[in-house]
C-alpha cells in the first residue's frame, strides 16, 4: 500500500489538531515547515515509520517525538523521511565557478600556508561537496593550499551514500564526460568517485537547527547553503543565518540556490556579483 493513499491516512487518522502539533514540534526541531496546504505531504511522508513502530495514530507518534528518552535517536528517522535529496553533479556552477576562479586565489594570496575550510552545510547525497573538490583540483588549488571540505546533512540516510561514494546515472547528468572519466570508475551499482578526491571531504550529520553543532562548522570563510532554505520557515532561514553570521569571519561568503533570497530577512549578508555569481557577503 503507498504511503500516500487516503484510505491509509482516514485509517490512521490526522486531525486538524495532530497535524498541527508534529509541524510544530517539527518545524521546531528541524526548520522545515509544512503549511496546512502540505499536510497530506508531511502525513505521506511519515506513515511508513508509524506503521513500522505499530500505531494507530499520528498523536501516538507525536509523544514518541515529543518525549523521545533515547536521545534523539527517532528524530534521525524523521530527517531520513522528511529529506529531498535531489542534487547532482555540476549543479548552478556559477557560483562554484566564482569560489574557485575568483574567491580562493584571493584568500589563498591573503593567507599564505594558512588552513582554508569550505562547509556545504546541507551537502544531501554528497554531489555538491564533491564538485566543488573536482572543480578546485581542475585549477591546481588543492595542491596550492591546505584545503578542509566539511560536508554535512541532517539526514544520516543521504550521508551513509555520500561515505560510500558510489553514483548512479542520475547523478551525472551535467557532468562533462571528461570529468566522469577522470574522477570516477565504473563498480557495481553506479561509478565511484575517485578515492583522493572523496578523501578530501569530511562528511557529517548535522541538524542545521543545532546550534552546538552548527557552531562547530560556521566559522569557515565559504558556506554553501543551497536549495535548503526553500523548506525552511522565515523564522528558520532568520535563525540559521544569523549564526552564520555571527560564527563567519569579515569577509566571510554564503553560497545560496539560484531561487533563495535573504531580501527582508537580514541585513548581516549584502548581495554581491562575484565572478558572475550572486553570493551574500558579511563585509
Amino acid at each position: 500500500m503507498r504511503a500516500t493513499d487516503h484510505s491509509l491516512l482516514d485509517s490512521l487518522g490526522l486531525p486538524q489538531a495532530a497535524f498541527g502539533l508534529l509541524r510544530d514540534l517539527i518545524h521546531e526541531r528541524t526548520g522545515l515547515y509544512y503549511d496546512d496546504a502540505k499536510r497530506e505531504m508531511l502525513a505521506g511522508r511519515i506513515v511508513p515509520r508509524v506503521i513500522e513502530l505499530g500505531f494507530i495514530s499520528f498523536l501516538d507518534y507525536y509523544y514518541l517525538l515529543k518525549y523521545d528518552e533515547a536521545g534523539g535517536e527517532e528524530w534521525l528517522h524523521v530527517m531520513d523521511a522528511l529529506s529531498v535529496p535531489e542534487t547532482y553533479f555540476w549543479r548552478e556552477m556559477d557560483a562554484v565557478r566564482a569560489l574557485v576562479e575568483v574567491l580562493v586565489p584571493q584568500w589563498v594570496a591573503a593567507n599564505p600556508g594558512l588552513p582554508l575550510r569550505i562547509w556545504c552545510a546541507a551537502c544531501a547525497s554528497g554531489e555538491e561537496p564533491l564538485t566543488i573538490t573536482m572543480a578546485l583540483s581542475e585549477a591546481g588549488l588543492l595542491d596550492r593550499a591546505p584545503i578542509v571540505i566539511e560536508a554535512s546533512d541532517a539526514s544520516g540516510a543521504t550521508i551513509a551514500v555520500a561515505r560510500r561514494g558510489v553514483y548512479r546515472e542520475r547523478s551525472f547528468r551535467t557532468l562533462p564526460d571528461a570529468l566522469r572519466e577522470r574522477y570516477f570508475t565504473e563498480v557495481s551499482g553506479g561509478r565511484r568517485i575517485a578515492p583522493e578526491i572523496h578523501a578530501r571531504v569530511r562528511w557529517a550529520v548535522v541538524n542545521l537547527r543545532d546550534e552546538d553543532e552548527v557552531a562547530r562548522r560556521a566559522a569557515a570563510p565559504f558556506i554553501f547553503c543551497r536549495n535548503v532554505f526553500l523548506y525552511f520557515s522565515q523564522e528558520s532561514i532568520r535563525a540559521t543565518v544569523r549564526q552564520f553570521a555571527q560564527q563567519m569571519p569579515a569577509p566571510g561568503y554564503l553560497f545560496l540556490g539560484v531561487a533563495e533570497s535573504l531580501v527582508r530577512i537580514t541585513v548581516d549578508f549584502a548581495l554581491r556579483e562575484i565572478g558572475g555569481a550572486f553570493i551574500y557577503v558579511k563585509e
